[in-house]
């Protein structure tokens, strides 16, 4: 018989897979508190929720989601999971610089849910390496913007070039 608090954790990790567009499913067997607490504030930082649930919780919450029995063979051993809500791959980010800066940990990346979309922790490393949604959005204005600006340089330059010319046309004159 499923007790209330069971019930209501279900439907919340169920509420929040269903939100998240990235879900990272690490295995952190190993790690001393200083960073299990480092990670936390790391992934705090980035707007990124990380829970340690009961795998069978996690299980049903999945299902309950979508993901029937799709998360099984990941949730084994001691998992805990990060959600990002609005960019995917800040909780890879986090997850890189905190491998960077802790060669002893042994944090590992199991699996992840990117947009919506299963992969195996092959994936993590290519999403790690992508610059954030900010970098990206200004590289794109920047592609936007460079034709504009080469063609008032362009413009401004014909411009000056009619005022010079006539300008001597007005010195030959008088």
């Amino acid at each position: 018989m499923p007790n209330p608090q069971k019930i209501e954790m279900v439907n919340e990790l169920t509420q929040k897979i269903k939100d998240s567009s990235g879900i990272y499913l690490t295995k952190y067997t190993g790690m001393n508190v200083a960073q299990s607490t480092n990670l936390r504030e790391q992934f705090r930082k980035n707007e990124v929720s990380y829970f340690v649930s009961k795998n069978t919780l996690t299980k049903l919450a999945a299902k309950n989601a979508g993901f029937a029995d799709k998360l099984d063979d990941l949730l084994t051993g001691q998992i805990g999971i990060a959600y990002a809500l609005n960019d995917p791959t800040a909780p890879a980010r986090v997850i890189r610089n905190f491998e960077k800066e802790n060669k002893d940990s042994s944090l590992e990346v199991v699996g992840l849910i990117f947009e919506g979309k299963l992969f195996n922790a092959d994936k993590f490393k290519e999403i790690s390496n992508l610059p954030s949604r900010d970098e990206l959005l200004a590289k794109f204005v920047s592609c936007l913007n460079q034709p504009m600006s080469d063609l008032v340089g362009t413009l401004n330059g014909a411009m000056s070039k009619l005022v010079m010319v006539f300008l001597s046309l007005k010195e030959t004159k008088q």
